[in-house]
């Protein structure tokens, strides 16, 4: 009997082992292997993917520009980007509004149009990165006289504290490339939900090369991999200066290797205890990493902004309908 068992229980390690092993392997296969083969199909269709430009004709754009990239399957803007949209514009920023969501609704597009210098309105091609791609090309940026041009988007709820004192830090100088938060994850990179770059940066070959490499390729992981880190690689190579104001060396990180460490993720608790603005939209619908403490988010949002904890309810009663 005892024979028995043993047999028994070597099978299951063996099973189990070998699930392990699949799943690995799976991982790998999906992540680094099958996006390069998407690479090619990024050259079938083009980055310019415009549907609507607002206004028609010429648009008036001060020296601090926001391009913010927007996506919403039924053409709607959520409350929170419009309060996040007015905190840019009392800030100083012209606002070029890129809406991926192909169509917008009129309500959204009357919002939009009391804030934005411009709007923007294309078919979901190539993620965020083709998205300011067009809007780089179509509204001439850099122009002359632009000074600081940030690129941001509704990954994020919020502001749930006040934008002033990091606008102050970026203003301040100290690098070419601000992002809010940086990581180690596939190599070190700003994460680019929040990149502010300075007229060093906007007018470096570095920078036009960039963004001339850009191609709308079917794979998240890919844009992220090739785009997302690429960039902070390539301005780096190129001498200029990438910082985050919330960098991975100033918090407490979990007990395992940096480079499995998503800070907006695993470390959002933190982030938001110091003075950090957002909390990641994925975080708080899909918890995809399975973030222990994700679940307390409401009790934390609730304490900083019992409005912004509306809006986010709001959301996500809307996207649960």
């Amino acid at each position: 009997m005892k024979q028995h068992s043993a047999v028994v229980w070597w099978l299951i390690r063996c099973l189990l082992w070998g699930i392990r092993r699949a799943q690995v392997s799976w991982h790998v296969l999906r992540y680094q292997v099958l996006p390069w083969f998407a690479w090619p199909l990024g050259w079938l269709h083009s980055h310019r993917q415009k549907v609507s430009l607002w206004p028609a004709d010429k648009v008036t754009l001060g020296p601090r520009v926001a391009l913010f990239c927007h996506f919403d399957a039924h053409g709607a803007v959520r409350a929170d980007t419009l309060r996040y949209l007015a905190a840019l514009h009392d800030a100083g920023f012209s606002i070029v509004a890129v809406s991926n969501s192909g169509s917008l609704r009129p309500d959204a597009m009357t919002a939009l149009h009391s804030l934005c210098a411009a709007v923007l309105v294309r078919r979901n091609v190539g993620y965020d990165f083709c998205a300011w791609r067009e809007g780089l090309e179509r509204l001439g940026l850099p122009r002359g006289d632009t000074e600081l041009l940030l690129l941001a988007n509704d990954s994020v709820y919020g502001p749930l504290h006040p934008l002033t004192p990091l606008l102050a830090r970026i203003a301040s100088g100290g690098a070419d490339v601000w992002g809010l938060t940086d990581s180690e994850q596939i190599r070190f990179h700003l994460q680019s939900y929040f990149l502010a770059a300075n007229a060093a940066a906007l007018r470096s070959d570095a920078w036009r090369r960039f963004w001339r490499s850009v191609r709308p390729v079917p794979s998240k992981h890919l844009m992220i991999r090739c785009y997302e880190v690429g960039l902070t690689q390539r301005l780096s190579r190129a001498g200029l200066r990438c910082q985050a104001l919330w960098p991975l060396t100033s918090m407490q990180l979990p007990d395992r290797a940096s480079t499995t460490v998503n800070p907006t993720h695993d470390l959002w608790r933190q982030l938001l205890d110091a003075g950090f603005p957002f909390i990641k939209r994925e975080l708080v619908r899909d918890n995809p990493a399975r973030v222990a403490d994700a679940e307390e988010w409401r009790e934390v949002v609730g304490v900083m902004d019992q409005a912004g904890l509306a809006e986010i309810e709001q959301d996500l009663s809307r996207a649960a309908r």
